[in-house]
């Protein structure tokens, strides 16, 4: 029996980031025996319990882990582990309490818990736990969501992945909806192949079950199944029965919940203005996809809508002055403007939006719906670029007359202005991932509001009190209107909604009247599913209004949402569940993602809009018995685009890797530090070393500290390596490097991370020789060193230490010829002529006089730091450039 001292596991609700060094060994000696998945869809509400139960098959202890994954949009309501017939259950505390726990844990030099952040849809949840010889091990992880309609269905989707064939594998799925099911498709992976023959479906008048019971073999059969199983989303899509145009309200125990979606009202035309960011940063597949999309979106237009195109970098195109009418001319005219939309110059979103709000603000037309879409992939860096400003401009111009959509394209994207922006003016911000599909990404969106239906949409209930929102700008046909509240006096027999909308420029109003004490449809095990739809829906708004708010409101608002995240039990971003497991002297950290933030400490970035991807993991390493090794991560939601690594604890088990070694020979574009600057003094900026083809004496100029550069980029081959400096410290103290869409290194002065979407690695630096190769990328780290090659580009990234303070320092080493690489290291094309005669030096570079000064400089691209002499030039005779239009707001 287990007799040892109680672990304490916090789960938070933030980002962190796991890794483990062979997570196919610990497979080995475990034998998943059981592995449910039960879902239960009430009125939308749904509820999913996944039970795994597990055997450790070996003679002696060994750590058992548990992975699943989450749809991003649940709340986390229970985790409980049975060991040995004894159950821990977890409780949900305050964040701050949890936190205090952990950061004793490790003062005391106890371990820490991990979590990462990847991918569009899912979060995952990880955690183990040490488990005697012959033992077993039963984990069990409830979530909660209210699915969300839009375009018209609503999706149900579970994961499987139990990284082995499971002898008693079951996803089981109950929907009951009141007014009956209009349709129902599976879809997904785990759909296809000999694996549809273990899904069935049966339906009766208001319920519909799905079954999904695979073999043993046909767990390795499947499209992305192999030898380790299952490996697959199961996509339940439906829609209900929507006779009453009123709406389906239900009222069960003192709570209510207003499902409001009419069709049979007209459209109603629009006018819809498109801003396009086509400042250099677009360059490539961004701005080939942007083009893609709205020649897409342009042929959907109706011939009754309205419509402007708005190109923007420093300078402000308007394709025309004023809306036009989607006329096939016009169309065809402004197809051929998008067709010619390059990429170029710096980012002016205060001017580019606010000339998408005098477009419309221009041309009023009664009875339509005006909309605008701006999409960016950066922040504004030239006009105004004080955000706060920003935003006060665009909401006064707006007025409340309209909303802003603001698509955020890619990670370099301040999504936290973004989200604001749009919230403040009735909008909603999404992120567009850099991917194959962006283009499809653009598209799906406009389609969600390509048919506005009802304007200025208020929602009212007599007796009716702590609602969630009941104020909407626009309802579009295939989305849905959510209301949630509680009902003042329980005695009463009746309960009246009451609905104002305009439709075309003419008020219509709905009401209907239910009679409370009508039986319920509610099965009793989910009676109490109506008062947690209104918890769930409350927490969430709250959480979401938070960025819009300020000072005793927001603080208000806040204490509201974290005292019903307590009462539920929800794992939200203001909670931590604490479970007790029998494990000595270990604390873990799991946090929710939250959308928008990156960098420093517990932060994340997450789209607000419900569309956008997060992972959450929670994790242990096991290493050597006595020992165990965590490393705290801070990433932006999607995938870690921006680090900040916490010490290590020890990682005394390294990875083995086989990889081909490359010998690096630095070239031109290494940063470099004034070797005259007595340590007393502070350093204020990084200087850049750049060698010039036919001259002795190389370039040299200043980037102010801090700051996050663009060192490298080839957008021909999708590589792009980005740096970060700190005030008054030396050098970068963090570099991301991307290659494709999959693959992600992250190197910090204490630590390496790299992900290729599926494998996650963890390096430290000052271990012995570490290499790895896969899918075009090398990887090889020396003691001070590591040697980076994706696809046809090498670069170099040397660790050093000045004063007592480590720092790296990139340089390229390999790269085509023809290859056109940009950013901060990228320059190559450089050349100058000394002008003689002069009394201050003067060079002459691409026929304009520069003076200089005559500097010596430690070369630090490499180890031995070779001191040489070089000509110091503004930054601007350099690049060519603004220094803003090498920055970038995410590494």
């Amino acid at each position: 029996m287990m007799d040892r001292a109680a672990l304490q596991v916090i789960l938070l609700g933030m980002f962190l980031m796991s890794a483990t060094s062979d997570p196919v060994k610990k497979k080995k000696n475990v034998d998943i025996y059981s592995f449910y998945i039960n879902s239960t869809v009430t009125s939308r509400y749904a509820t999913t319990v996944i039970t795994s139960r597990v055997a450790n098959t070996l003679n002696e202890s060994q750590e058992i882990q548990f992975e699943v994954k989450i749809p991003k949009n649940a709340f986390i309501s229970k985790f409980r582990m049975t060991i040995e017939g004894k159950t821990y259950d977890g409780v949900v505390k305050e964040k701050e309490a949890a936190q205090q726990q952990y950061n004793q844990a490790v003062s005391r030099g106890q371990s820490a818990g991990l979590v990462k952040s990847v991918g569009r849809t899912l979060e995952d949840f990880k955690t183990s736990v040490t488990v005697s010889a012959f033992s077993k091990v039963t984990f069990e992880l409830t979530y909660e969501e209210l699915l969300k309609r839009r375009l018209g269905k609503y999706e149900l989707l579970i994961n499987a992945q139990p990284m082995q064939p499971v002898a008693d594998f079951k996803i089981d799925v109950h929907i009951q909806e009141k007014p009956g099911i209009s349709f129902l498709e599976v879809k997904g992976d785990l759909s296809t192949g000999d694996l549809a023959n273990a899904i069935k479906t049966t339906r009766a008048d208001k319920d519909v079950w799905v079954t999904f019971y695979p073999t043993q073999d046909q767990q390795t059969k499947c499209k992305s199944c192999g030898e380790n199983g299952l490996n697959g989303d199961l996509l339940i899509t439906y829609d209900v029965e929507r006779q009453n145009p009123k709406g389906e309200i239900m009222v069960s125990k003192g709570y209510f919940v207003h499902y409001f979606a009419p069709s049979d009202v007209p459209r109603i035309s629009k006018n819809v203005v498109f801003i396009i960011d086509r400042s250099g940063s677009m360059s490539g597949r961004k701005i080939k996809q942007t083009r893609l999309a709205l020649l897409k979106i342009l042929s959907d237009l109706d011939e009754d809508d309205h419509f402007g195109l708005i190109t923007f970098d420093s300078e402000v195109s308007l394709w025309k002055r004023e809306l036009l009418r989607a006329t096939e001319a016009n169309l065809e005219n402004a197809k051929s403007f998008v067709k010619e939309i390059r990429d170029r110059g710096a980012t002016d979103i205060n001017a580019a939006v606010l000339a998408g709000v005098d477009m419309i603000n221009r041309h009023p037309r009664e009875g339509t719906a005006s909309i605008l879409i701006l999409l960016t992939d950066g922040d504004p860096t030239t006009g105004e670029t004080n955000i706060e400003k920003i935003m006060s401009n665009v909401k006064k111009a707006i007025g409340n007359k309209f909303p802003l959509y603001c698509l955020g394209f890619g990670y370099d994207v301040n999504f936290d202005f973004l989200t604001k922006m749009s919230l403040e003016n009735s909008g909603v911000a999404r992120r567009i991932y850099e991917d194959s599909d962006a283009d499809l990404q653009l598209q799906g969106f406009y389609e969600e509001v390509a048919v506005p239906l009802l304007t200025d949409i208020q929602l009212k209930y007599p007796g009716g009190t702590n609602l969630t929102k009941t104020s909407f700008s626009l309802y579009f046909n295939g989305s849905e209107i959510v209301v949630s509240g509680q009902i003042t006096d329980n005695s009463v027999e009746s309960f009246t909604t009451e609905v104002i909308a305009v439709s075309k420029g003419s008020n219509v109003t709905y009401q209907d009247t239910i009679m409370t004490k009508d039986p319920s449809d509610v099965p009793p095990e989910n009676e109490n599913f109506m008062q947690r739809l209104w918890a769930y829906l409350t927490v969430k708004q709250l959480l979401d209004r938070q960025v819009l708010l300020k000072g005793q409101e927001k603080e208000d608002e806040k204490k509201e949402a974290l005292k019903l995240s307590l009462k539920y039990q929800f794992v939200t971003t203001l909670t931590s569940m604490v479970v007790t497991k029998p494990q000595e002297g270990e604390v873990e950290v799991a946090n929710k993602p939250k959308e928008g933030k990156g960098g420093d400490g517990y932060t994340a970035d997450v789209d607000s809009d419900d569309d956008d991807s997060a992972f959450a993991s929670f994790s242990v390493i096991n290493h050597h018995p006595a020992q165990r090794a965590f490393l705290l991560h801070s990433v932006p939601m999607d995938y870690p685009a921006a680090m900040d690594y916490s010490d290590a604890m020890d990682y005394s088990d390294a990875m083995d890797y086989s990889v081909m070694i490359h010998h690096p020979l630095p070239t031109y574009g290494s940063p470099t530090i004034h070797t005259t600057t007595p340590p007393a003094v502070q350093v204020h900026s990084n200087r850049f070393l750049l060698p010039v083809v036919g001259q002795s004496k190389p370039l040299c100029f200043d980037v102010p500290l801090p700051h996050k550069l663009r060192l490298l980029q080839d957008s021909a081959s999708e590589f792009s390596m980005n740096g970060e400096s700190l005030s008054e410290n030396h050098g970068f103290h963090q570099i991301a490097i991307h290659y494709k869409t999959n693959h992600h290194l992250i190197i910090s002065t204490k630590s390496i991370s790299y992900h290729n979407g599926q494998d996650k690695v963890e390096i430290l630096w000052g271990q012995e020789l570490t290499q790895h190769n896969t899918d075009g990328v090398s990887l090889v780290v020396l003691e001070n060193e590591m040697n980076v090659t994706m696809g046809n580009i090498g670069v170099v990234i040397i660790s050093h230490k000045k004063d007592g303070v480590k720092f790296l320092w990139p340089a390229i080493w390999e790269h085509p010829k023809d290859v056109n690489l940009t950013g901060v290291l990228g320059k190559s094309d450089i050349s100058y002529v000394k002008t003689e005669g002069s009394q201050t030096p003067t060079l002459k570079m691409k026929d304009k006089e520069v003076k200089t000064y005559l500097e010596t400089v430690s070369d630090y691209r490499f180890h031995s730091t070779p001191v040489q002499e070089c000509w110091l030039v503004p930054f601007q005779a350099v690049m060519e450039a603004e220094i803003s239009d090498f920055t970038v707001t995410q590494l």
